[in-house]
């Protein structure tokens, strides 16, 4: 239900833009951020591009037509979770991040695989009302100046009050009166949470028991003294909170998340393997047959409604050092037709991590230093060789993929970060000897590695 003021119009309905963005301005878009991965980003480029097109063809033929699942398979820090991550951004989908290993089986104390699609949910319902407030925020604030202008009124006669309005109010728009001191109503919020536990494990839920006992609790609220500025925060939460219907982003919300929500299952591998119905893993094949279904396409019962996951685009991901996908059960298996490998990153992918991308590593370097007032600069050398640097640990201990480049910088820049505003107005240029003189001994030395680097 949305209210109106006196004179007010209702806004306009938001304009929807017809088209998508092709496969190959998706990849584009995506090697903005991430370094290579030709292959993957092709899989998820297409995959969106078909949500798109499914979405242009007849109800009935767009039933079904389900979206081709995709298994990721590289070491860690190469992209993957980035990948998704982008690619949710670009399509203006609900995404979730989600560990396959934090899930146990049905019977188990912990979180059921239910949850996943209660979250996405969640995230669908924060995206619509963001996006429902932005409309009505012009209109919020109109009616939460006015609100103010009356709080502001002192009491005067009739022929004085809007000659008095008209002044409080610019004197208001111009930012006069921020400090003054007005009386305001806020709810009692002082309703409690509970944790509920089921036959699916532990899970926390908000309760409002305002709601549910209405006739007990009524509405209470309390007054308290604020500040002008203070007061328009609250004034203008409230006044959106009566525009927004919550009906209508719940409906909208369900209908996005089913459409075109993506769920990033990673760390698959840890839940990979056939089990001989012993030991610690004891679940492990347990989730994967609690997951087919959520992969298949069911209905979940959330507190927005039914929610189906026939048409969510799940993307899998995991190193699979130990495992393999083979050792999935061959249903799940069956519900990530596309794989894709990525590629161990390189040298020459290190030298293009750290400088190319638009956050890229040496960007952010820069950015934090000239808080400091402090112009810290890379020589081409210098990069090569963090970029070697990162490639040699990463070879001959554990790959952790780009975030190695983390742990380096860090190490290298540990004495100019340590020194910050010592070192203001000054421009700090890192070369190769610079890198060799703080990293050489470390790299070389492969005990050191293991515990530093």
């Amino acid at each position: 239900m949305v209210f109106l003021m006196p004179g007010e119009k209702p806004a306009a309905e938001p304009v929807v833009l017809p088209g998508a963005r092709t496969p190959r301005e998706i990849v584009g878009e995506l090697d903005k951020y991430v370094i290579g991965q030709r292959k993957a980003k092709k899989a998820v480029a297409v995959a969106l591009r078909n949500r798109w097109r499914r979405q242009q063809l007849e109800p009935e033929m767009s039933r079904e037509i389900l979206p081709k699942n995709i298994l990721m398979i590289g070491p860690t820090g190469v992209g993957k979770t980035e990948i998704a991550r982008r690619l949710a951004r670009l399509a203006d989908a609900p995404f979730l991040k989600v560990e396959a290993s934090k899930f146990t089986e049905v019977g188990y104390v912990g979180r059921d695989v239910e949850s996943i699609v209660r979250d996405l949910t969640e995230v669908a319902v924060h995206m619509v009302r963001e996006e429902k407030t932005a409309e009505i925020r012009e209109r919020a604030k109109a009616r939460t100046e006015q609100r103010l202008l009356e709080l502001l009124m002192p009491p005067l006669p009739e022929r004085d009050a809007e000659e008095t309005r008209a002044r409080l109010r610019t004197l208001l728009q111009e930012g006069q009166l921020e400090d003054r001191l007005v009386e305001v109503e806020v709810a009692d919020k002082t309703f409690p949470s509970f944790e509920i536990v089921t036959n699916q494990g532990v899970e926390e839920m908000d309760i409002n028991v305002k709601e549910m006992l209405p006739g007990l609790f009524g509405s209470k609220k309390k007054r308290r003294k604020a500040t002008v500025a203070e007061a328009r925060e609250i004034i203008q939460a409230e006044e959106e909170g009566r525009l927004v219907d919550p009906g209508v982003v719940a409906r909208e919300a369900v209908e996005r998340a089913q459409s075109s929500g993506i769920v990033f299952l990673d760390e698959i591998d840890k839940v990979a393997g056939r089990e001989s119905g012993r030991g610690p893993d004891v679940s492990r094949e347990g989730v994967q047959r609690d997951l087919l279904p959520i992969v298949e396409g069911t209905s979940v019962n959330t507190k927005y409604g039914f929610v189906k996951t026939d048409h969510v685009l799940f993307i899998a991901a995991g190193a699979f050092h130990v495992s393999k996908p083979s050792d999935l059960i061959p249903e799940l298996q069956g519900r990530f037709p596309i794989r894709v490998e990525l590629d161990s990153l390189t040298e020459e992918d290190f030298v293009r991590i750290l400088s190319e991308p638009e956050n890229a590593l040496l960007k952010q370097y820069r950015a934090l230093m000239s808080a400091e007032k402090v112009d810290l600069q890379f020589s081409d050398d210098a990069v090569r060789e963090i970029a070697r640097d990162a490639e040699r640990v990463n070879r001959l201990l554990e790959n952790i993929g780009a975030r190695r480049l983390h742990t380096i910088l860090e190490r290298l820049l540990e004495d100019i970060s340590f020194a910050g505003p010592e070192n203001a107005g000054q421009t700090i240029r890192i070369e190769a000897s610079d890198v060799n003189a703080a990293l050489a001994d470390l790299v070389k030395n492969e005990d050191l590695s293991r515990y530093v680097l």
